[in-house]
């Protein structure tokens, strides 16, 4: 008995020590292990490079200074990341985002893309859904919405300097010309004039009030991951977006008449000013009159933000849209790779397939989540979340200290009977 006694202190030493071992691994502040990726359908593994999100918090590094804060201003922080994916758990994944029974769509070189029911909200199937991209003239959806909830159709805007001045795309805004809101409205959307842009939000009390109406906006609406940073959807410090979040505000913006009626219509009348005659606007939009019930829809390109797209059809009772962003013309022009998932979005549609995900709007407020690839966000400051994140980075959860402390107590305990035991032996030896 005496010597099962003695070889049960050491086993009971190491077992103790490996107990600290595994508490202190376990103890807030041990190193966060990753997530792991869910599956990107319905048992099937998770695709490539699915275990870390691209672009989680903010979009790819830009290639030039457009995007660089005016001398003096901050560079804006990312947006906040949601702990819950909005519009459902899916949402949340990387990579090819299908019903369970779904094979992948033709092929398509955009980044990210959605495919949503516009009337249902549904979301039929998507890549990469909340990757924080680029919108590039997409924004410009936003904007339209803004203008058509806060100015009359026949107000009278009057162009300047600064209008004609911008950069990129422009319809022909000048100096002492007057418009319309419906002509600006029209324009905006059809032929994507940054001049455009740029009468409206001087209409809507400047641009620093435009893009502050735009983004409170996007947050009521639920766009939790766009940052409009220029009116126009030219690149500026902290400009952000989704394909789930332009799905949302396309969505949005097709219950306006005005907007539908503006992104169906092929050509307008358009003022000149000065000496110089008025003339029309042609709709960019390659797909609309080639596409079986295209609705309309929405271009956009700059260096950073690269070829994006949005555009909707209705086939019998159903509207589909499609977001494209991060686009190259390679296999095919945006517009086309566009039409291929129309395509696969009806016949999604007419099978009868579950969806992924769903267009929610009015979001509920953001919550900081852990960045796995760009750090982590700053702590919470209530004390209740940063022992929920403390339990969410732990084995252990908030267990971890206290198991460390019961630990360090049972192991000196056994040291004070271990010590005993020989000082009891060495008196029997003396005898």
């Amino acid at each position: 008995m005496r010597s099962a006694a003695r070889r049960s202190v050491p086993a009971l030493l190491l077992s103790l020590c490996a107990l600290i071992v595994a508490a202190l691994a376990a103890a807030p502040g041990a190193t966060a292990t990753p997530r792991q990726a869910q599956p990107t359908s319905e048992g099937q593994p998770p695709t490539q490079n699915s275990a870390q999100c691209q672009n989680h918090d903010r979009p790819p590094p830009p290639i030039d200074t457009s995007e660089e804060p005016k001398p003096g201003e901050p560079s804006p922080q990312p947006l906040p990341v949601p702990e819950e994916p909005v519009g459902g758990t899916r949402m949340g994944e990387c990579g090819l985002v299908l019903p369970a029974t779904a094979t992948p769509p033709g092929e398509v070189a955009a980044a990210s893309w959605v495919i949503a029911d516009i009337d249902s909200g549904e979301v039929l199937a998507a890549k990469d859904p909340h990757a924080r991209e680029r919108p590039a003239s997409l924004i410009k959806v936003l904007l339209a919405i803004v203008a058509i909830r806060e100015l009359r159709l026949d107000e009278t805007v009057v162009g300047t300097q600064q209008d004609a001045n911008q950069e990129g795309t422009k319809v022909g805004v000048g100096p002492g010309g007057e418009y319309t809101v419906r002509q600006l409205l029209f324009a905006l959307v059809m032929r994507s004039g940054n001049d455009a842009a740029h009468a409206l939000a001087g209409h809507l009390g400047g641009v620093p009030a435009a893009l502050a109406k735009m983004n409170t906006l996007a947050r009521e609406l639920g766009a939790l991951d766009t940052r409009a940073a220029t009116p126009s959807g030219l690149d500026g410090p902290g400009m952000s977006t989704s394909a789930y979040d332009l799905s949302l505000l396309f969505r949005t913006a097709m219950k306006h008449k005005e907007f539908a009626e503006a992104v169906s219509t092929k050509s307008i009348d358009f003022p000149g000013y000065g000496t110089k005659p008025g003339y029309k606007v042609v709709n960019d939009n390659r797909l609309l009159g080639r596409y079986p019930g295209f609705t309309g829809g929405k271009t956009g390109f700059t260096d950073d933000a690269r070829h994006t797209y949005v555009g909707g059809a209705k086939q019998g009772e159903r509207r589909i849209s499609v977001v494209l962003l991060r686009g190259e013309l390679n296999p095919a022009p945006l517009g086309e790779q566009a039409r291929t998932l129309l395509d696969y979005g009806f016949t999604l549609a007419k099978s009868g397939v579950k969806p992924v995900g769903q267009l929610v709007e009015g979001a509920p407020e953001v919550q900081r989540k852990q960045d796995l690839n760009q750090g982590s966000a700053p702590a919470p400051s209530d004390p209740a979340t940063a022992a929920a994140a403390d339990t969410e980075r732990s084995a252990f959860g908030s267990y971890g200290a206290p198991l460390v402390g019961l630990a360090g107590v049972a192991v000196v305990a056994s040291l004070v009977l271990w010590l005993r035991r020989k000082r009891a032996q060495a008196v029997r030896a003396a005898r």
